[in-house]
């Protein structure tokens, strides 16, 4: 986002989170529920985006505007943080779009947190992108996107059946529509990012050829965690083919201390030599 749609953005984050702090999670599952739809509805309507983002008009016509169309299909909570959102100034109406996309997931992500799940949610998510990139004819299935979002959905419903918080359930279907304009794999990737913020922590994602043991695990927690001034997330991957050693990867930043990168550095060397 831009300058404008980002403070645009923080303030409707800031009244969220605001409000999430005194509202039990059941509630803030609606309101969350409701942004996302309203979402769906920016989405389907490109004039609608258009005229709720029209630097033209003023904030208040915008929210006026945004008012009639929605009235009392929405909760009132959801209606004054949708107010904050379409009152300010975007950047273009695809930021708008996003922002109220965004906000949605923001309010599901607190809801677990109020339940005290956040942290199981934002396992659950990572370990079911695990489960959906090991099975390739299920990956095709759940990336489809001619296939109708319900109906994908409805799948993974079933998967995921007593075997996950709601919210998980919940933040899948987002992923499942594109959430931000990515893939599946890709949107599923982003929540758990947006769990793990939420807690203020990074997410490392850790590639070995066996699993760590759990002391292993959490000692490369502390010192990721030494390294980079706050607390990190490990989520662990077990790939053979790397043979040997760990890659590590938090954001930008790649650590690849696996055999099967120095197989593959000395064979070049080799090649070069």
């Amino acid at each position: 986002m831009q300058a404008a749609s980002r403070e645009s953005y923080a303030a409707a984050r800031q009244r969220l989170d605001a409000y999430a702090g005194q509202t039990d999670a059941d509630r803030i599952v609606a309101t969350g529920d409701e942004l996302g739809s309203v979402a769906g509805l920016l989405r389907r309507e490109p004039r609608l985006r258009r005229a709720l983002s029209d630097p033209a008009r003023a904030g208040e016509d915008r929210a006026a505007l945004l008012e009639s169309l929605v009235g009392d299909k929405v909760g009132a909570d959801a209606r004054e943080l949708l107010g904050v959102l379409v009152s300010g100034r975007w950047s273009a109406p695809s930021e708008l779009l996003s922002a109220t996309e965004r906000l949605g997931v923001e309010a599901l992500l607190a809801s677990a947190d109020r339940a005290g799940d956040l942290g199981e949610v934002e396992d659950e998510l990572f370990r079911f992108g695990q489960v959906v990139a090991a099975d390739a004819e299920l990956s095709n299935t759940l990336s489809d996107p001619i296939a109708p979002v319900a109906q994908r959905a409805e799948l993974t419903g079933a998967l995921l059946s007593g075997k996950a918080k709601p919210v998980t359930v919940k933040l899948v279907e987002v992923a499942l529509a594109g959430f931000g304009g990515r893939s599946f794999s890709g949107a599923l990737t982003r929540l758990v990012e947006l769990a793990a913020d939420r807690r203020d922590r990074q997410v490392a994602y850790v590639t070995v050829a066996a699993p760590l043991a759990e002391e292993e695990e959490h000692r490369l927690g502390r010192k990721l965690t030494e390294l980079y001034g706050r607390e990190v997330s490990v989520k662990q991957t077990v790939d053979p083919a790397v043979l040997g050693g760990l890659r590590v990867q938090i954001g930008s930043d790649l650590y690849d201390g696996t055999i099967l990168r120095r197989l593959t550095d000395t064979r070049n060397a080799l090649v070069r030599g």
